[in-house]
């Protein structure tokens, strides 16, 4: 099994290879690779997106990689290849981006990332550390993580879905963000399951295992 890690220049992704390589070795869980090449993310069996910065920057040099935009939709959305996206790979899963500009995404979950607005003034923006989690729908790739368990954060925009169905967990930071989005053979996790120590490792070998 061939897990490919899309790297489209949107952030160092040293911290997520070491951590998916750890955990598919632990459950023999197959080959994880980094890679920008479309002819590998098109064979691969499980694809993930991370993405750190700015929706619209990560929109654009996602869709600027050459045949690795039309690879991955046909991966996704045609052979139903289960998919994990990460931080703003997770935001991208979104119909817009309102970061800057209105920035249309990969429209696979319905809604829209707008910044996070706390009830709290005292609260700042980027949201960032630990938070504890809220499930609120079943998914295999909670197998082992329970509502209270923790994962770490950093963002200022979050995902307002528009079905509350596929809205997975949330965390509350003077209000609710939205920490998991998932339908069908997708998943994306607001947090980087990479930094949440056990709980984070603990979800990524539980998408290794994943077959939906």
């Amino acid at each position: 099994m061939l897990t490919a890690i899309i790297d489209y220049e949107s952030g160092n992704l040293h911290s997520a290879e070491k951590a998916f390589q750890r955990m598919a070795r632990e459950i023999d869980g197959g080959t994880v690779t980094v890679t920008s090449d479309a002819d590998v993310v098109a064979r691969a069996d499980r694809i993930v997106l991370p993405g750190d910065g700015a929706f619209p920057a990560c929109a654009a040099a996602l869709r600027g990689q050459s045949g690795l935009y039309d690879a991955l939709r046909e991966a996704v959305e045609q052979h139903a290849r289960p998919f994990l996206g990460i931080c703003v790979g997770m935001q991208l899963m979104a119909e817009w981006g309102r970061e800057y500009s209105d920035t249309s995404g990969l429209g696979w979950i319905g809604g829209e990332v707008v910044k996070i607005t706390p009830d709290d003034p005292a609260l700042k923006v980027p949201h960032m550390g630990w938070n504890d989690l809220v499930i609120d729908a079943p998914h295999p790739v909670f197998d082992g993580v329970k509502t209270g368990d923790h994962a770490y954060f950093v963002h200022s925009y979050h995902f307002r879905v528009t079905t509350p169905a596929q809205r997975l967990a949330h965390v509350n930071y003077g209000g609710d963000v939205t920490a998991v989005v998932g339908r069908d053979t997708m998943i994306g996790m607001q947090f980087h399951p990479e930094k949440s120590q056990a709980v984070g490792l603990r979800m990524i070998a539980n998408f290794l295992r994943w077959t939906p």
